[in-house]
């Protein structure tokens, strides 16, 4: 059962004065991929199919990313009432697709596999956070702030059953490591520019890169360190790492810097 419904919602507060166009875009694109929750329910049913406990707890998590999605998706529609949500998805999940007939994770193991599921977790749980610290619009904070605990629990909810995991199937800090980094490394895949591209440029032909520089020199410039520190601390825990000490200090001066220096350069090239 979802932790709020939309009702709760104050959507009567919306003011267009308060709407920044650039984050309108993001949000869009966000919904896209928040609603698509159900084909990962799929992949985790599946990666998981003779775990009863996990399946329930996966789809479970599915309806709650899906009612995401419908909340970013209804705050769009205030701030550009000409945005077709059903048009956008369905250009969407025509052009992106993840394998879904699997009966084995793509991590290698079931326990890197939830080690992908925090990396995800706590990207999603900075980002909605960022949002909402940065954006003026009392509603988009309202749903962020809902969404970013959403994350957190989530980011919780797959660690501990990491943990179980970990105590049969044995893989080592380097084996969670190596999932890890390759999980941060696809947070620019074709998942955030198809999704933007279809949100936001549906009468143009899709060019991965321009479409992912475009995402991310938006989404990039809404987080501050705090955030990134956090980010990297469940990060760490998840890799099995110490989350805090020199290591986060220093991955989170590099991860920082690197954001800045990422957007100054989109943004010199007019991505």
């Amino acid at each position: 059962m979802a932790h709020w419904t939309l009702d709760q919602i104050p959507w009567d507060q919306f003011d267009s004065s308060k709407v920044d166009p650039e984050l309108v875009k993001l949000v869009k694109a966000a919904a896209l991929v928040e609603y698509n929750g159900g084909d990962y329910a799929t992949y985790l049913n599946n990666v998981f199919h003779d775990d009863d406990g996990f399946r329930t707890v996966a789809s479970a998590w599915a309806l709650e990313e899906v009612q995401h999605g419908a909340a970013l998706a209804r705050w769009a529609k205030l701030a550009d009432p000409t945005f077709d949500f059903d048009a956008s998805f369905k250009r969407f999940t025509d052009g992106y697709k993840i394998t879904l007939d699997v009966n084995a994770s793509v991590r290698g193991s079931r326990s890197g596999e939830l080690v992908a599921r925090c990396i995800v977790e706590t990207g999603t749980s900075s980002y909605y956070t960022a949002l909402a610290e940065a954006c003026a619009e009392p509603v988009l904070q309202a749903v962020c702030r809902k969404i970013a605990a959403d994350e957190l629990r989530h980011y919780k909810l797959f660690y501990t059953h990491l943990q179980r995991y970990l105590g049969f199937e044995g893989l080592g800090a380097w084996g969670r490591v190596k999932v890890a980094l390759s999980r941060i490394t696809e947070s620019e895949d074709d998942e955030l520019a198809y999704a933007y591209y279809a949100a936001n440029h549906a009468a143009e032909p899709y060019e991965r890169k321009r479409f992912s520089s475009a995402y991310a020199r938006r989404a990039y410039a809404y987080y501050r360190p705090p955030h990134i520190q956090r980010g990297i601390a469940m990060v760490l825990k998840a890799a099995g790492l110490n989350p805090q000490g020199l290591l986060h200090r220093l991955l989170s001066n590099l991860a920082f810097r690197f954001m800045r220096r990422r957007v100054a350069r989109l943004n010199a090239l007019g991505a």
